[in-house]
């Protein structure tokens, strides 16, 4: 972690509205919606194992946050209402999403819509599979 990476002084979920609510030592705030933080989510699953390897995440508008764990001194893992549960969210990868929130929305919102995709939860698509003999 980079050393000059403010610290979270408070982490606060507000099930309702959906958002998690950051403040940092250099007196900074954030407000990251669960959707947000889910489609962001750094697990190998989210991100893949190397550039170019992203899965696009689709219909997470109405995800929530079910639990939330201390990672030693310096992360949280959330469990989301989906069973996503492998993100671990350090201090430095939290800020980060605050600070670049509105770019990251925007290139989400245009990943989906290139994708045809939506934001609304719903039935997984439709899986083609090989027709037995």
């Amino acid at each position: 972690m980079d050393s000059n990476t403010p610290q979270p002084t408070a982490i606060k979920l507000h099930a309702k509205s959906r958002v998690m609510e950051l403040e940092f030592s250099d007196d900074s705030r954030y407000e990251l919606s669960y959707e947000l933080l889910r489609v962001y989510s750094p697990s190998a699953e989210v991100r893949g194992h190397g550039p170019g390897q992203e899965v696009l995440q689709v219909g997470k508008r109405e995800v929530d946050i079910s639990a939330l764990e201390p990672v030693g001194n310096y992360a949280v893992q959330p469990t989301f209402s989906d069973g996503h549960d492998t993100g671990i969210y350090s201090w430095e990868y939290l800020f980060w999403l605050g600070t670049n929130r509105d770019a990251l929305w925007r290139q989400y919102l245009e990943r989906l819509e290139a994708a045809g995709a939506t934001r609304e939860p719903g039935p997984a698509p439709f899986e083609q599979r090989p027709q037995s003999k």
